[in-house]
């Protein structure tokens, strides 16, 4: 039985988190031994099978000392878990870990796969210069480098590129089903993390123009995060206040967007956007800003099966607002052909492509 140990922060509600909970109920439902191996352990996390082994790697507060020192105790117990546990791989996801992955299992013979899972310009060279000059050193040791858009090969340096296998997410299954073909309920909807990458205000604003001619739409924000409560207030000022919801988080996303009339992505950055795939697998209408390393761009061709609207330009999304509003048979159109999503990313088939290239790797 093949061993794969996955390498994360946390299995806290995001995407990335997502994505490698879904990975490894896949890899242990195929036989697998599977163990999480995480800094921390949050009170809000993604559930899993109870065959699945959990490592929390990160220091107790007895453990803790000055900050060089627990660096290194860091890196000590790390490098500890991998002997005890000995996978024979271990697939790192997100900036520091993909360094640390790196670090602590070196001489140790255990093939590292690292992931960066958005732009990487904002995961290491915006973060920190020194995790970046890290990662230009490390990377080139690992068994393998996984990035979501061919955009994001871009940023790496030759000797990592021939290293690098795009590899997009999956859908997850509840969003595999039939596309509601009804008349679409009058609303906008967003799901996301409240914060100003995702940039809602600019969604507020624009719907706030379209709604002084369709006072019949609503907007409603799935979600929470730092920006919620400055955007609640915000949107309190505007003539549409009514017409907005923030109903915070929800479990059962799809039941409560499968009607909804036009979804709306608005980030300055973005990987592999999994609330953008499953809006367009639900025939959804979509919206999405062009935004780097290239994410929304792969999944979308603009006018066919979704519209693209530039980062930051709220009058382009009023317009690709009012393009759905104004023209049903458009809109219609644009559902049908996002739909045929679910078949490119249904899990079986993105599934079945990792575990042939983490195989491929394996000792």
């Amino acid at each position: 039985m093949k061993h794969i140990a996955m390498y994360i922060g946390s299995l806290n509600k995001g995407g990335a988190e997502r994505v490698m909970v879904n990975l490894a109920e896949y890899f242990y439902s195929r036989g697998y031994k599977v163990t999480f191996v995480t800094t921390f352990k949050e009170d809000d996390e993604y559930t899993y099978s109870e065959g699945i082994d959990r490592v929390i790697s990160g220091l107790t507060p007895e453990e803790e000392g000055g900050r060089l020192i627990n660096i290194y105790r860091r890196y000590a117990k790390l490098r500890k878990v991998w002997k005890q546990i000995q996978p024979d791989l271990v697939l790192s996801f997100l900036g520091k870990n993909n360094v640390m992955s790196l670090l602590t299992t070196r001489r140790l013979h255990i093939p590292v796969v690292v992931s960066v899972r958005a732009d990487p310009k904002m995961e290491y060279h915006n973060y920190s210069r020194f995790l970046e000059f890290m990662a230009f050193r490390l990377f080139p040791k690992a068994a393998g480098v996984v990035l979501q858009t061919s955009d994001a090969a871009k940023y790496f340096p030759e000797n990592i590129r021939k290293k690098v296998r795009i590899m997009p997410n999956s859908l997850s299954k509840e969003f595999i089903r039939p596309v509601y073909r009804g008349a679409r309920e009058k609303e906008v909807v967003a799901v996301g993390r409240i914060d100003d990458n995702k940039n809602q205000r600019m969604l507020i604003d624009a719907f706030a123009k379209v709604w002084n001619e369709h006072q019949d739409w609503k907007l409603t924000l799935y979600g929470d995060g730092p920006m919620m409560e400055e955007l609640q207030e915000y949107a309190k000022t505007l003539d549409s206040a009514e017409a907005i919801a923030f109903p915070g988080r929800t479990n059962n996303v799809a039941d409560k967007i499968a009607k909804s009339g036009i979804f709306v992505l608005c980030s300055d950055t973005e990987g592999m956007p999994n609330t953008l795939l499953e809006a367009m697998a639900l025939g959804i209408p979509s919206i999405s800003t062009d935004c780097p390393c290239g994410g929304p761009k792969d999944i979308i061709e603009d006018g066919v099966n979704g519209l693209l609207v530039p980062v930051r330009d709220t009058e382009a999304l009023s317009k690709a607002l009012l393009k759905y509003i104004d023209d049903e048979a458009f809109a219609a159109r644009v559902s049908s052909e996002a739909s045929k999503i679910q078949e490119k990313y249904a899990p079986e088939v993105v599934n079945g492509m990792w575990e042939e290239y983490l195989c491929g790797l394996m000792n």
